[in-house]
């Protein structure tokens, strides 16, 4: 694994890469962690070069600030990475707030992917009218002017199946519990505004999978997943495990990526010369 900072608007962002291969960009949700991705980026960097990096303002990135944060900038920093460590071209993999930004960098920089897998984007305002899970962003917004982070994050974990049934690595969780006030104060606005751009998507020139975890039926966040595939006419899938199986699962979740991730790439009728191999 190599890593490093990247320039990026002003803002200096942390990223690591593992492997050779076919680039394929991982955006992480709230946090916005690389740590979330070590596990599966190291059991796929056999096949792909896998990047991962910390979000704009949190944990080793630089760029916090107080002014709320339009998924537009996290778009553009996705795609400055790509232009700048994958050549101008990459396969896109974003869980959760994640997957929302990689929606977001489909609509407006398709020409800087090759594919876009989205696991769960929590994007409630696609859920029907009066549905309880549309509620899910400002209730959260609320318990953050009341209580502070520790109010809010203690909610969305209650409301995140499967947390507290197994354990996150110490130094991930510590960034993570240090990103809490840039999530629930800079970025919750961004993520909970977020409605897809439909057009943009459908005449999308790269495949789009849109995908939630078996044991994650019927959640507010893995629902909207469902709803964007049928509005836009892509696939969905189901994914093993909950919304967080990158950590606690990796190599299996790793195993449902690398299906689709290499379906992706080679519907282009590329085959990569490291896949090809010499014959013995």
């Amino acid at each position: 694994m190599r890593s490093g900072m990247f320039e990026a608007d002003g803002a200096g962002l942390y990223y690591e890469v593992r492997g050779t291969g076919p680039a394929l960009l991982m955006i992480s949700g709230a946090g916005g962690d690389a740590g979330y991705y070590s596990g599966i980026a190291e059991a796929l960097s056999d096949a792909f070069m896998v990047i991962s990096y910390d979000r704009r303002g949190n944990s080793r990135s630089t760029g916090r600030s107080r002014t709320p944060m339009e998924l537009t900038v996290q778009a553009a920093d996705a795609r400055a990475l790509i232009d700048g460590l994958a050549d101008g071209r990459a396969l896109v993999f974003g869980n959760s707030g994640g997957a929302i930004i990689g929606l977001t960098l489909a609509a407006l920089h398709p020409e800087a992917m090759a594919g876009l897998i989205a696991h769960e984007p929590p994007a409630v305002n696609v859920l029907p009218d009066g549905d309880p899970g549309r509620g899910f962003f400002a209730e959260l917004a609320a318990l953050y002017e009341q209580g502070g982070a520790p109010a809010a994050g203690r909610r969305f974990a209650e409301t995140t199946r499967g947390e507290g049934t197994y354990r996150w690595p110490a130094d991930l969780w510590k960034r993570f519990i240090g990103n809490q006030d840039h999530l629930f104060g800079t970025e919750w606005p961004g993520f909970a505004a977020f409605r897809p751009d439909e057009t943009a998507l459908k005449s999308a020139p790269f495949p789009v999978v849109l995908g939630a975890g078996a044991e994650d039926r019927g959640t507010y966040y893995a629902r909207p997943s469902i709803e964007i595939a049928r509005r836009i006419g892509v696939p969905w899938v189901e994914f093993p495990g909950i919304h967080m199986e990158v950590l606690r699962n990796p190599d299996q979740f790793a195993a449902a990526v690398r299906v689709l991730a290499t379906q992706m790439h080679s519907s282009a009728g590329e085959v990569p010369e490291l896949w090809q191999g010499a014959v013995q």
